[in-house]
């Protein structure tokens, strides 16, 4: 099974750990519990309602993936992520 890399150790005791991709400052915490949050820089200064939607979206699903143990830091996924976005720009 996948392990993520730690890049930078969380100062508080609830954190298992903290991933930070190397695409637009995508940035996962999971937590005890099974609790994960996610941050990143996809949303855009005057943004559409279905580009901030597809945004959220995005978010959610890698998340999602952290959380199920896909390798959310393999060059494969980020490109993947990379295409995602550009498409969304593209048609929304």
């Amino acid at each position: 099974m996948w392990q993520p890399r730690v890049r930078q150790a969380q100062q508080s005791s609830e954190a298992i750990l903290r991933i930070e991709l190397d695409v637009y400052g995508i940035v996962l915490t999971l937590e005890k519990g099974g609790q994960a949050s996610i941050t990143s820089e996809l949303h855009e200064s005057h943004e559409s309602p279905e580009y901030a939607g597809a945004m959220d979206a995005l978010e959610s699903l890698i998340l999602g993936h952290a959380c199920a143990g896909v390798n959310i830091e393999a060059a494969a996924y980020l490109e993947g992520i990379e295409s995602a976005v550009e498409a969304c720009a593209n048609n929304l």
